[in-house]
């Protein structure tokens, strides 16, 4: 059964001299426990497409169904809190705040969500163990090094219970040891938790790991594969 239904997806940016198709008449659909990557050369589109799938874009037109809602339909109030209940984010740039602990970055969803202090530590003291932070809950981001903030930010983007995971190039800022360790972390959770994640990334380290390839070329998908079981 999909969770995630792309119907002939368009994203035209109009504000240069010559319009910039970024994605254009994407079909695609996501399964429950995918562990996908979406690939191709920088400006191909797939970060455009990405963030379509998390709500954080507008389609030009076409839609983005989560279990069968059509999130391009929900008013700006609404998008937020269906993004805050049903998708996890993990960005390059880490994007942690950096006055807070490991443990209170992994928090920061939950309290927007107005949870127990009990319901945040029931939750989050096993995720930061899970991803190997179990002597790391009161760092600050400064006292970590890019491998260990990356995996605050995947602790993070599971601790509302998402129903699926984006990364955007999640491996960029991160060595070869650090991708290794990354990457095999959140397939184990995939293999664990049937977690969904998909990736936009132009890392072989990434989809090298990656169980569905689907590759963008000028906005457009050129392949979908399944290259492992999931």
């Amino acid at each position: 059964m999909s969770v995630i239904k792309i119907n002939n997806l368009t994203k035209t940016y109009t504000e240069t001299e010559v319009p910039v198709h970024a994605v254009n008449g994407v079909n695609i659909e996501f399964s429950k426990g995918e562990f996908t990557a979406i690939v191709g050369p920088s400006g191909c589109g797939k970060t455009t497409l990405l963030n379509m799938i998390g709500g954080l874009e507008e389609p030009t037109s076409g839609s983005v169904e989560i279990n069968g809602i059509d999130i391009s339909t929900l008013s700006s109030s609404k998008l937020i809190e269906f993004r805050m209940k049903n998708i996890g984010f993990v960005f390059q740039a880490y994007n942690l705040i950096p006055v807070l602990t490991a443990k209170e970055n992994v928090e920061f969803v939950m309290q927007l969500q107005g949870k127990s202090k009990k319901e945040m530590d029931d939750r989050t003291i096993p995720l930061l163990d899970t991803v190997g932070l179990s002597d790391k809950h009161n760092s600050r981001p400064n006292q970590l090094s890019g491998g260990q903030q990356q995996r605050v930010a995947v602790a993070r983007a599971l601790a509302s219970k998402p129903m699926f995971i984006i990364a955007d190039e999640p491996t960029a800022n991160l060595d070869s040891k650090a991708t290794a360790q990354l990457m095999e972390m959140m397939e184990q959770l995939n293999r664990d938790e049937d977690i969904t994640f998909i990736f936009a990334t132009h890392d072989k380290r990434v989809f090298d790991k990656a169980h569905r390839i689907i590759t963008i070329d000028d906005g457009k998908v050129t392949s979908d594969e399944m290259v492992k079981a999931n």
